[in-house]
């Protein structure tokens, strides 16, 4: 018997069903195979299982509690899994499936500000990153056609790395020594010094302490950097399989700039790390060791990935990936097996030494070790001009230093060397968070080389060259922005900077 309430609820129905047909007719159902294998032993990191007789390398497989692994070792009788997540809640027994696709993680805008794990997910609570493209996290490097040479510098606001071992923008340069030196300061200050240049920045941690995160990101934050930044985490209680792939991942990241013609600087700190994850990673699958125990594609692993970086063709957009490579050494050893890779593969080193940081010399870059094999060639010409015999001069001081410690007597031209050269050591010193402008270095270098700063004290050449950087930009905004635009300085132009150096240094004296 009819009811008022199904009279009521008769058209509803009749809409809600066919709706269903209508949907139902235009994504037809259809009966999908599912290859599902069986976890049969875990490890710290790792997993075996059986049952997956079809799965390819490096492709993605799924544990229950959607917890994610790769397909690393492909055996006969058993394939080894990389885990991606924790895997406590995980035991022998348990299925694993294919999922047919590589690892990927999702690219675009959304990323900037915000800290993010090498899949994606957000550690900054603030909520999901709404991306609407993803990319593989292995991809090729881009072909040799595919490149341009590198000509634009990449100024890191650090007198002594822009005037004596220059970067440009698609450089791979390597930053090496030993702990608590110094060497992710140069990063960070490297990051501030983007800040309104229109280049995305990318910090990627591997294996480092989560306070030591914590307080770079924080240090991002309080200078306003984070709006161009990418912070990707793989902390050392991470899993060894995420700290092997995020430095990959953080790359793809930077490729999706990239190729849309923009300029991006990424750090990864520390690839030493990254290099023992995969070590643990490979004797845990059995993996034959080789020297030190790593495994013999070691040199291959780092290869493939900074490779990725470079300067692309106009053609392709002119897009740059500039990669900072961080690595620490162990008691000065530059000739150990993961530094000696690193400094072969990459297109220079900037070397920090114990010697100089105990001495309070920061930052503590030992030039005479140090190099840049591309970069000089983009250097801007103002600093050819002003300090092209500037690297040769500080390390003759630095030779003619240690032998005048012998209290040998000097004649008087060499003693003027040697208060020349300390006056040159004390202009390259600088304070970190604190970069420098490109017009500002080249005043200050040119007045030092000069020897208008041989009557400065030395405990008062820090506050004279802050005084004469603001002075030039102030009085001489012409020749400030011909700097800038990469004009060679001509004599006249040194002739004002000279000029107006010296009369602000004779107010300073007075």
């Amino acid at each position: 018997m009819a009811t008022p309430e199904l009279d009521i609820l008769k058209p509803v129905l009749e809409d809600v069903f066919a709706a269903f047909e209508q949907v139902e007719g235009q994504y037809p159902f259809e009966l999908r195979s599912q290859e599902v294998g069986t976890v049969t032993s875990l490890g710290h990191g790792i997993a075996r299982a059986t049952g997956l007789t079809h799965v390819q390398s490096e492709e993605l497989v799924k544990f229950p509690g959607d917890r994610m692994g790769i397909a690393f070792n492909l055996d006969p009788e058993e394939v080894g899994l990389i885990l991606l997540d924790d895997s406590r809640s995980l035991k022998a027994g348990c299925e694993v499936q294919r999922t047919g696709r590589v690892l990927d993680v999702p690219v675009g805008e959304a990323f900037l500000g915000r800290v993010v794990d090498a899949t994606g997910r957000p550690l900054d609570h603030r909520g999901i990153v709404r991306t609407f493209e993803r990319r593989a996290v292995e991809r090729e490097a881009p072909a040799i056609m595919d490149r341009a040479p590198v000509t634009v510098p990449l100024q890191t606001g650090i007198k002594v790395i822009d005037a004596l071992i220059p970067i440009g923008r698609g450089q791979r340069e390597l930053i090496l020594g030993d702990r608590q030196t110094g060497k992710t300061a140069i990063a960070i200050d490297t990051i501030l010094n983007q800040k309104g240049k229109d280049i995305i920045c990318i910090y990627c941690a591997i294996g480092q302490r989560s306070s030591a995160v914590a307080k770079l990101i924080a240090e991002l934050r309080d200078r306003n950097a984070m709006d161009y930044c990418i912070v990707v985490v793989a902390g050392g209680e991470a899993t060894p399989g995420l700290q092997y792939i995020t430095p990959y991942a953080a790359t793809t990241m930077a490729e999706y700039f990239m190729e849309q013609g923009r300029d991006v600087l990424i750090i990864y700190d520390d690839l030493i790390q990254h290099a023992r994850a995969y070590r643990e990673l490979s004797l845990l699958l059995r993996r034959p060791p080789g020297r030190e125990a790593f495994p013999g594609d070691i040199f291959y692993i780092h290869a493939r990935l900074l490779e990725r970086a470079t300067h692309l063709h106009p053609d392709l957009g002119g897009g740059s990936l500039t990669a900072l490579p961080i690595i620490e050494t162990e008691a000065q050893n530059l000739s150990a097996y993961i530094p000696t890779n690193l400094v072969s593969i990459t297109d220079g080193q900037i070397y920090l030494t114990p010697d100089l940081f105990q001495k309070g010399i920061f930052p503590a870059v030992d030039v005479g070790k140090s190099v840049s094999r591309v970069g000089g060639k983009a250097q801007l010409p103002a600093y050819r001009s002003v300090a092209g015999d500037l690297r040769l001069s500080y390390s003759q001081f630095e030779e003619l230093e240690s032998f005048a410690r012998f209290g040998t007597r000097l004649e008087a031209s060499t003693l003027q060397s040697l208060d020349r050269g300390r006056r040159v050591r004390e202009v390259l010193q600088q304070r970190q968070y604190q970069p420098l402008s490109v017009e500002g270095q080249i005043a200050v270098l040119l007045a030092v080389t000069q020897g208008l700063f041989d009557t400065v004290p030395l405990d008062q050449v820090s506050e004279v060259e802050d005084q004469v950087g603001q002075a030039v930009q102030r009085e001489l905004p012409e020749i400030c922005d011909r700097i800038q635009s990469g004009t060679k300085l001509s004599e006249d132009d040194r002739n004002s900077l000279l000029q107006c150096i010296a009369a602000n240094l004779s107010n300073w004296s007075e």
